[in-house]
């Protein structure tokens, strides 16, 4: 007998790409921002005389109130769309900005990562819901134009650590007040578009038609939720070893390979535009070849990069780190996607809980590998976490997709 696949009413609607694009610079401005955080922490360090724990305590409240805030306002945004919600967003993010630029002490950054966690609450479930109304047919290539702008505004956080805070000091986040204001005008821009498109699908919806591109979902309630469970232990795997790399490769090549930390900070960059690149490239090959088969790939194919870069030279450590970020980040759109057609009728449920997974785990892991390394040391944790990866052999586990049955 067959398995039970994913199916799909003819989509009829275009894909709106500035909207796309509008939405993507503003993910690569928020994140570009919130990059601020991770990009401080070698400063913070000497100049606060932080513990690793405290580091991770740092990330812990950022990523945190993002992740406990965000399947609530999605679930929220479900029930009553609020367009204007995205500028009022990032205005969050410009005060946690404000205060981190002038914060003296720990707990006053404490309370600046947490308002830009509250930014990143709202941004990415409502954000990632424009994404799926503008996408038309193309939802895979969609989401990754969407997450290509975090993942590029995320690589930015090493070049902000070597030229801008390592000669200017914590201050230097205040030049981060002019992209907040070009984040609120340009969500501004897409609210008016999300108005617009809101209200043209109201009257379909009030027909009892499927509005253009809807799933037609012939999986038990059970089935789905197994799936909803294996994507879940997909995101842990992949975002506790992204976290071990943002958070503390830098620390591991200063401590065993004894490069700077201007030096550090370009290798980390490295992995973050490699990964910003597995992004975009991860939605398109989804809607080829089926989002399955590209999720296991992902996840599963990054364990002999992350396997062997602990045991590398310092060359041949950034190439496998380059490669494991290339491969493993073009998971995370296509699980989103995956996701949000297993249960079309709540896109920002399913955002939220995802993205704040994602910030929720990478946080926690941030915290838990903080302890691990003041107990034990840096390279240990880049030895454990290597093994994450392996989990990605769970994927085969979930149901086929329209794609992979059609090539089945």
């Amino acid at each position: 007998m067959a398995r039970p696949a994913i199916q799909a009413t003819a989509p009829v609607a275009n894909t709106v790409f500035p909207i796309l694009f509008a939405i993507s610079i503003v993910h690569l401005l928020n994140d570009s921002m919130q990059s601020t955080v991770s990009a401080l922490f070698p400063i913070l360090k000497d100049s606060l005389q932080l513990s690793y724990k405290q580091i991770g305590l740092i990330a812990f409240a950022m990523n945190m109130t993002a992740s406990i805030l965000q399947p609530v306002v999605g679930t929220y945004a479900d029930i009553r769309p609020r367009p204007y919600i995205l500028p009022a967003g990032v205005c969050f993010t410009l005060v946690g900005v404000v205060m981190l630029a002038l914060a003296p002490n720990f707990a006053t950054i404490l309370l600046a990562v947490i308002a830009m966690g509250i930014g990143s609450a709202v941004f990415h479930p409502e954000s990632s819901r424009v994404a799926y109304m503008a996408a038309g047919s193309k939802r895979g290539l969609a989401q990754s134009i969407f997450q290509v702008g975090g993942n590029i505004g995320s690589s930015l956080g090493p070049i902000m650590t070597a030229v801008l805070f390592v000669p200017l000091g914590q201050f230097g986040v205040i030049w981060f007040t002019f992209v907040a204001l070009a984040g609120i005008a340009i969500q501004y821009y897409v609210a008016g578009w999300y108005k617009r498109e809101q209200a043209a699908r109201r009257a379909p919806a009030k027909r009892g038609t499927a509005s253009a591109g809807e799933r037609v979902m012939s999986l038990s309630r059970a089935r789905i939720v197994f799936a909803i469970v294996i994507l879940v232990f997909l995101v842990f795997s992949k975002h506790v070893y992204m976290s071990s790399i943002t958070s503390f490769y830098s620390f591991y090549l200063i401590h065993d390979y004894g490069v700077t930390v201007e030096h550090a900070q370009w290798f980390l960059f490295a992995f973050l535009v490699a990964s910003a690149a597995g992004t975009f490239f991860g939605g398109p090959l989804a809607d080829r070849f089926g989002r399955r088969n590209i999720i296991w790939l992902s996840i599963f194919g990054t364990a002999p990069f992350s396997i062997a870069l602990p045991y590398a030279d310092l060359f041949w450590s950034g190439v496998l780190c380059v490669f494991a970020g290339f491969v493993l980040s073009s998971a995370f759109s296509i699980i989103v996607v995956y996701a949000q057609e297993l249960l079309p009728g709540n896109v920002g449920l399913i955002s939220g809980l995802f993205f704040g997974l994602a910030f929720g785990l990478g946080g926690l892991g941030s915290v838990v590998l903080g302890w691990i390394a003041d107990a034990t040391s840096i390279a240990y944790i880049m030895k454990l976490c290597a093994y994450l990866p392996l989990l990605g052999v769970l994927a085969v586990l979930l149901p086929k997709d329209r794609h992979a049955a059609a090539a089945s």
